[in-house]
Order: structure tokens, then sequence, then C-alpha cells
């Protein structure tokens, strides 16, 4: 893709080879919708062949969200759609794959919420920047799905097993000074701060040796690159619980903005 084919992301380009990537459903709190995921596939392929770019920063349009989480309607799509469940799993892997292959520095101004994909993004960046009254959750038990998308390759290694098992099994939302003291976001910054700060170090790698930089970050992306397997895992686990009741549950409960009662704990009541 071109930069001018995409519909739910902006680019501003500067003079110094810095690039501003901003989600742009501020509406909806740039929420994903089946688009815009397809966009955070192809995006990374199209900063890597643009020669203006040696930095990349990425925030959400608005200053309530990064992204706030699925939309809706596309997740009710997914349940129970086997077709449209390998769609967006591919779709999934490519987010965190492209991102992670792609050189050039990325990084996330967490403006705001930020859930399910937008949050990959925003942790799957190299150097990530976020608001201390942002909150984060990666939120996927409370819809009754296992937690995919980025969450088991990257999560252990920033904020190690004990934190990752405690937010990824509770969903609890995260705020910005907690996920900076548990070492889940590089720097915490009141929220006027936070995308001229993710600048400010855009710039200063901008000025940098380019083939130093992209060399160090490729060589620490190794650590995370092991965890593949895991990951991968992780997605079909998460898809696997799209087919199930559960999931038909958890929609209906965010619908009714209510406690979703899973199928699955019932029937375990039942049975002790």
């Amino acid at each position: 893709m071109n930069f001018e084919e995409y519909q739910h992301l902006l680019f501003e380009h500067y003079d110094n080879g810095v690039l501003l990537v901003t989600l742009n459903r501020p509406d909806v709190m740039n929420a994903t919708n089946a688009r815009l995921h397809y966009e955070l596939t192809q995006v990374w392929d199209t900063i890597d062949r643009d020669d203006r770019t040696n930095v990349v920063v990425v925030t959400g349009a608005g200053d309530r969200a990064f992204s706030a989480g699925g939309d809706l309607e596309w997740i009710s799509q997914m349940v129970g759609n086997a077709e449209i469940i390998n769609s967006v799993q591919r779709e999934a892997s490519d987010i965190v794959y492209n991102l992670l292959s792609l050189d050039k520095p990325v990084i996330s101004a967490i403006n705001g919420v930020a859930v399910g994909a937008g949050l990959a993004v925003a942790l799957m960046a190299d150097i990530s920047v976020m608001s201390e009254t942002a909150k984060i959750t990666d939120g996927h038990v409370k819809l009754g799905v296992g937690a995919g998308d980025h969450a088991a390759i990257i999560w252990p290694i920033l904020c190690g097993m004990a934190k990752a098992k405690y937010y990824l099994m509770t969903a609890e939302f995260i705020d910005g000074i907690t996920a900076d003291r548990i070492g889940l976001v590089s720097l915490c910054k009141p929220q006027d701060e936070v995308l001229p700060t993710a600048m400010k170090i855009a710039n200063q790698l901008a000025e940098g040796s380019q083939p130093a930089i992209r060399g160090t970050k490729q060589t620490l992306n190794g650590w995370i690159t092991q965890a593949k397997p895991i990951f991968e895992n992780s997605l079909r686990m998460e898809m696997l619980c799209f087919l199930g009741e559960d999931a038909k549950e958890g929609v209906a409960a965010i619908r009714a903005k209510r406690k979703p009662n899973f199928p699955s704990s019932k029937q375990a009541v039942a049975e002790t």
C-alpha cells in the first residue's frame, strides 16, 4: 500500500526523517475495525519502503484514546465464524511480526486508553511514552477469549512473569504510573508532555547513526523472537475461544454493559 491508500491512519513527514503516524477514528476513540486492523498489518512495510523515514512516532487522534480496543460490531462477526477468525488470526500475527521486522525505530505516544490491536502497537513499539492518566488493559479474558494479539510474546519480557500473569488473567486496567513502575512502558509523563516527549526522542534518534540504532534494535529483538512459538500458541488459543459459548456471552455483556456470566464458570461450579 501507498500512504494515500490508508483510510484510518494519518501521516505527517518531517524534514529530519521523523514520521508521525496517527490512528484516526476519533469519533469511536480510535477503536479498531476490520479496515484499521488490516492497515496496521500493512503500514510497517509501507514505512520500510519509504526513504524519507528513519524514525516513527505512533499516537491516537484526540486526547482521550490511543485506541479503545476492537469495534464491537466487528468482534461480534468473529464469534463462531471460522472464516473470519482465520483471517483475523493471520492479521494479528502480521501486526506483531511486521512491526518486529521493521528495522527503523518505532516510538509510541500512548495519549489515552489503549486496548486490543492498538495496545499491541503501543507495547510492541521500541520505546513507549505513556500518559500518567492513560489506562491500558489486554482485556481478552473479559471477552471470554485467551490473551492473544501480542501479550504472550512481550509482557513477560517487559514486566516479568508474575505481573504479566496477574494483569493478563484479571484484565485489570493499568494506569501510566503503574505501567512505568512495573516496566511495561519506557516512560510516563503528564498528558500534555506525552507527544512532545515522544517527538523529542524521535528527533534524537533521527540525528544518530541509523545503522547503529537499527542494528541495536534488531539485536535486542532477538530476545522477543525467541518467544515466537509462545505467541503463535496464544493466537491459536484466542481464536479457538472465539468459537465457544463464553465469547458469545462476553460480547453480550459488553453490549449490555454488565458483568459477564460465562457458561464455563457455571459448569465448573456445577461439577464441584
